[in-house]
This record gives C-alpha cells, structure tokens and sequence, in this order.
C-alpha cells in the first residue's frame, strides 16, 4: 500500500535547491534513453552517461530524454546545468512526495503527476512520481522505476502512427500526460470489479476479511483522490494558459485530457460512496445475523424454561412427592413438558418468530 506520508527529515536545514532525493529508492541503476525525431527520421538509443544527450538540445529534431530513477542526484544535477533548469526544480523532481502541480519558468514549463498501476499479485493500488519539462525542441520525463506506461507513445513514434511524428515537443508532451491519464481508467476499472465482489459479499456473506477489503479499497480511493484532484488543476491551467511552448494545435487535446480528468474524478467520487454505504451496509449485516442468532438462541432458551422449572420441580430431594410414585407419573410429566414444548414452537410460528 502507498505510504501516506514520506519523510521529509532529510533536507530539514538545507538552503532551497539542495539536492537530495526524498522517498525510496526503488530502481537498482538510473536508465537513460533518448529518441530523437522528426517526420522523416527517428533515432532511439539507451545511452550510459548523461553528457551524450547534451548535443541534442539545440537540434530542431524533438527529443525525448527519460530517465528511470531519481536516486543518483548528481546526474540529474548535470541535466539541470546544461538545459538550464532551475535548481528548484530539479529538486523538486527529486522529492517524491510533492502533489501533482505545474509552474511555469517561461524557457521550459515543469508537469509534475503521479503514475498509477494495479498490482493484482498485491491487490492494491501503486503510484510513482512522473516529472515533465517542456522545452522548445525537447521533453524531459523522470520516474521513479523503469516500469511505466510509456510504450505505446513510443511505439507510435518508431511506427509513425498518427500526429506524434509531425507535431512538435508540446504534442510529445501531451501524449505523456493523456497516457498516465488514461491508465487511471484501467486502475478504476479493477477498483470497480474488487468493490462489485464486495458488494455480493457484504450482502450475502460478511465476513472480518470483507471488512479488510472496504478498508484496502476505502485507502486506495483515498490516495487516487488525493493524486486526480491536483491533476484537474493541472490539465485546466495547460489547457488555458498562455506559454509559447504550447502551439494552439495542441490546445484541443490538453481540453480532452481535462475531461477525461473530470471523469476520473467523477467516478471516483461515485467508487467513495459507494465503499462507504458498503461499511454500512457491512455494520448492519453483522448487526443482523447477530440478532438473527440471539433471537434463535432467546427461542430455544424460551422453550426450555418450562421444560427445566418442571424437571427441577421434581428433582427436589423431598420426601414425600404426591406423584413421585404414582405409577404413570414419570409418562404424564414427559407428555406435559412435550406438549408443552409443542404448543410454544406453534406459538413462535404463528408470531413469524420462527
């Protein structure tokens, strides 16, 4: 489960735009690709140092830099001197814990969002740190590990399939952030298949282990609201802003990734209430069965107080009993307590208590 709250004690007294990595370190080696295009070339390799991207900043190609892992700060230190970037910024990228958000440095804009998966394995939902700089001719992504979302955007590239090979950085830009969107509609999509399991189970069979599942599922939506709502805030401010980094071409489809946003968001809002009323529903079912078993247990209890006041009536160490040796008495007494049993459980029928 993602954690609530990372430690933040590390950079506690550094001067503002210290670099140091805040969360955990969840890739063993930073990976570096690069692809580099335009309508009539493309280029993709996997380079070791991260000077070798250097010269592509001033080339009129697009070019797509993606780093996989943020805990070696030194190389994204470099990357911040070469292309310019802020030394906020950069340390931003490598704290982990920020909220999704979009500052404006006017030669570049900085996007920074969370990326969410399923785990089915696990059952639960997983997040990590995407970071995006726009530049003129560039777009700089950083993750937290090397799994991502990433590979139908490029795949489009080597195919030059669609818009992607003829538009600029900014449509490259794009095509990032509506991916991680769209991924959000395939994690809702398990969240809605786990809650309407529950649902039956809460109804039919509630037990402590679907109690368990309210509260996993209950968490999950927590942290996925807490990731999509900035992300309005966001997708909104790219779509109106005014940057000359983003071409008026490219304004239609950032207004398409604000309402698919707004409908991220609007289900999700639906999966909350709905896991709540489950918790409800789930207290009233225990409540129920538990009434269900007293009720059963006060009837056989109810049937029984006669049946014992006359058997303990009569097994009192008295000497002298008028029935105790009459010779049917032991066969009246059973046929008393057997009618006797008899005409409550009717009674307890005509009432529809049983």
């Amino acid at each position: 489960m993602v954690k609530l709250m990372k430690k933040l004690s590390k950079r506690a007294g550094l001067p503002p735009g210290s670099l140091v990595h805040i969360g955990e370190k969840r890739a063993e080696e930073v990976r570096i690709t690069v692809i580099d295009y335009d309508e009539e070339q493309f280029r993709e390799r996997e380079i070791k140092t991260i000077e070798e991207c250097f010269p592509l900043k001033d080339k009129p190609t697009v070019t797509w830099i993606n780093i996989d892992g943020v805990h070696q700060t030194e190389i994204l230190g470099e990357l911040g001197n070469r292309f310019g970037l802020h030394s906020l910024l950069v340390e931003d990228i490598l704290n982990t814990a920020h909220r999704p958000k979009l500052e404006d440095f006017e030669e570049h804009l900085f996007i920074m969002l969370k990326m969410i998966r399923y785990d089915k394995e696990k059952e639960e939902v997983q997040a990590e740190q995407v970071s995006i700089v726009l530049g003129p001719h560039w777009v700089i992504s950083v993750q937290e590990t090397p799994v991502d979302i990433f590979d139908p955007v490029r795949e489009r590239i080597r195919k030059a399939k669609g818009r992607l090979r003829k538009l600029g950085a900014d449509y490259l830009a794009y095509s990032l952030i509506d991916a991680i969107v769209d991924n959000y509609f395939a994690v809702l999509e398990h969240l809605a298949e786990n809650i309407e399991t529950m649902e039956e189970q809460v109804v039919v069979n509630p037990s402590p282990e679907t109690l368990a599942d309210i509260h996993r599922a209950k968490t999950d939506i927590v942290l996925l609201r807490k990731f999509v709502w900035p992300l309005r805030d966001v997708s909104s401010a790219i779509a109106r802003g005014d940057s000359p980094l983003i071409h008026e071409s490219t304004d239609i489809y950032l207004r398409d990734v604000y309402d698919h946003t707004i409908q991220v968001i609007d289900t999700i809002e639906t999966f909350r209430e709905v896991v709540s009323g489950m918790q409800d529903i789930y207290l009233s079912s225990v409540s129920n069965k538990m009434n269900e078993v007293m009720k059963t247990l006060t009837i056989m209890a109810s049937i029984f107080i006669p049946l014992t006041f006359l058997a303990g009536m009569y097994g009192m160490n008295f000497e002298y009993i008028p029935e105790l040796k009459w010779h049917y008495g032991y066969f009246t007494l059973w046929a008393i307590m057997v009618v006797a049993a008899v005409v409550m459980v009717f009674y307890f029928k005509r009432r529809k208590w049983l």
